[in-house]
């Protein structure tokens, strides 16, 4: 077992190793374009706080073409007469009216600068309307590039979704693009044709037959939402309902099938839905918007977190579209986008990350979310195996945290590499109760707000009595795996890390062939390793649970 373990973590630094020289040899170069959109700090955004939005959009769907306005109501932050909202320049603006008078504006990229007759006082109400049309950027990928999928369904009828994590809302509506501040509500009106359906986030309020061949959904979000997540699902729909009796009450539980897919959804979204809310409950505390409403939602494409209208494309498969991705068993047990999807709704969706370089915020512990669903369900240690099995997935190809102020993310490890990240910081804490409680606590302290990178660990580092900084800047801002090196000195047996963080001394667990495993704590100079009986031919180092390399000299 040493031995295997010993050749897998020295691949797996290689590895690490191999994409870190790559990445040496190339940064990427970012524009005025990717400035405009991703600055949070701008006086143009930040003068002012977005209070309410109602989209009112409607689809011709052979045109592939969108019309319609969207009104947005905010509260002045500052004196300005001047500020930025933002729409993809590929879509037209008609007109922006205020007070029953056209604004004048000017267009950069794909952000719009807009000019008032006069200076609104900080403190103000005020509101305004966008009257734009278009052919919006048709996905390719959804929902990993984002836009508008337009897809039939196996009876050759439009299923049409929108996905624009990422590339940003502004890709089919006109708002103020920005993750870091969300809208208190929202209405979201979307006009289809005859006979399909539209559905949206949060409750449907009222369905109105137009005069010429189109039908108005008008959905109504009462609680804070990122915009990212205000979507757009048209189809043939079947509907049906249901309850869940969760910590803070009754849940209203809607399922949205393509209409001959209704049987199968009554079967597969019914295990899996309520096991879900009962295990996220259990770690994460109440779903983050019982007013809302949860629901699911099938689409052509696979998933997306969607709030209060989780997007479904997983055909009805347990597991990733039929596959494990832990390759352990564990992960055909489940519907993977029931879970995961769903697990944003308590980090992505309730906590959401200011800036997208913070986007491991709604990854890594959704990633985790799923081995403590398996953990409730099977127990802990199938679900240690499950996130153990993860890192198939990773590739250690760049930093996790992406560049800031410029709407980027990081790699896509967020997700295994995260997880594992996170299995550790349990590991370390050693104490599962108060896990639990941080990870509860987090979703209470954060309920419904926006947060940093700063927000997240300092909580983690108060709530857990350890300086666990060194650990997430390890493993989220630099490639590299740590590696743990013994040598011994003198005839003592030594340990050190090898670390790019200045001061990593993680804890981490060691034992004596298949003895006890010891905590022991080094640093980045060799200290003698306090186990007693510990020899460079004896020594273990907890590879299950830490993700790590070793090297014993």
């Amino acid at each position: 077992m040493k031995y295997k373990g010993l050749l897998f973590t020295i691949s797996i630094l290689l590895t690490a190793l191999s994409a870190h020289a790559q990445l040496g040899t190339h940064k990427e170069a970012f524009t005025r374009a990717d400035t405009l959109r991703g600055s949070l700090t701008t006086p143009l955004r930040t003068c002012y706080d977005i209070n309410y939005y109602h989209l009112d959009i409607k689809f011709d769907i052979d045109k592939k073409y969108i019309s319609g306005n969207v009104l947005f109501k905010f509260t002045a932050v500052a004196d300005f007469s001047k500020l930025q909202f933002d729409l993809w320049n590929n879509l037209k603006i008609e007109k922006v009216v205020y007070k029953g008078q056209e604004l004048t504006y000017t267009r950069e990229f794909n952000s719009v600068f807009l000019t008032f007759p006069k200076t609104i006082s900080k403190g103000s109400k005020e509101e305004f309307t966008v009257y734009y049309a278009g052919n919006p950027t048709i996905a390719k990928r959804a929902p990993w590039d984002g836009g508008i999928q337009y897809a039939t369904d196996s009876l050759g009828k439009p299923h049409v979704a929108t996905a624009c994590q990422g590339m940003g809302a502004s890709v089919w509506w006109p708002t103020k693009d920005v993750q870091d501040d969300e809208v208190d509500s929202a209405m979201v009106s979307i006009s289809v044709p005859n006979g399909l359906k539209d559905v949206s986030n949060g409750h449907l309020r009222k369905v109105t037959k137009l005069k010429d061949g189109y039908t108005r959904f008008d959905w109504f979000v009462s609680q804070p939402i990122n915009n990212y997540n205000l979507e757009a699902n048209i189809g043939d729909y079947a509907h049906y309902t249901g309850t869940y009796q969760g910590e803070k009450g009754k849940l209203e539980m809607d399922f949205w099938p393509l209409s001959y897919n209704l049987e199968k959804a009554k079967k597969q979204w019914g295990l899996d839905a309520p096991r879900m809310l009962k295990a996220f409950e259990n770690w994460f505390g109440p779903y983050p918007f019982y007013e809302d409403g949860y629901k699911l939602i099938e689409t052509p494409h696979l998933g997306m977190e969607h709030q209060s209208g989780t997007a479904y494309g997983n055909k009805y498969r347990n597991g990733y579209l039929g596959r494990d991705l832990s390759g352990t068993g564990w992960g055909l047990k489940w519907d993977f986008i029931v879970v995961h999807e769903s697990g944003h709704e308590w980090f992505g969706n309730n906590i959401t990350s200011k800036d997208l370089a913070d986007m491991w915020i709604h990854e890594s512990f959704t990633n985790y979310s799923e081995s403590l669903f398996i953990e409730t369900f099977y127990g802990k240690q199938a679900g240690q195996e499950y996130v153990h099995g993860t890192r198939l997935g990773i590739l250690n190809d760049a930093p996790i945290v992406g560049e800031y102020g410029v709407n980027k993310e990081g790699s896509g490890d967020m997700y295994p590499k995260g997880g594992n990240l996170l299995n550790m910081v349990r590991t370390i804490i050693n104490d599962d109760e108060k896990w639990r409680s941080i990870l509860r606590g987090l979703n209470k302290t954060f309920y419904h707000k926006t947060v940093t990178y700063d927000d997240i660990v300092g909580y983690i580092n108060a709530q857990s009595g350890m300086n666990l900084s060194p650990v997430f800047e390890q493993y989220l801002k630099h490639v590299k795996l740590p590696v743990l090196e013994f040598m011994t000195i003198q005839g003592k047996l030594m340990a050190r890390w090898v670390a790019e963080t200045p001061g990593f001394n993680m804890p981490v667990k060691v034992r004596v062939k298949s003895g006890e495993y010891k905590f022991i704590t080094p640093n980045s100079r060799f200290a003698p390793v306090n186990v007693d009986g510990a020899t460079k031919d004896n020594i273990e180092a907890d590879t299950f649970n830490y993700y790590i390399g070793v090297l014993v000299d």
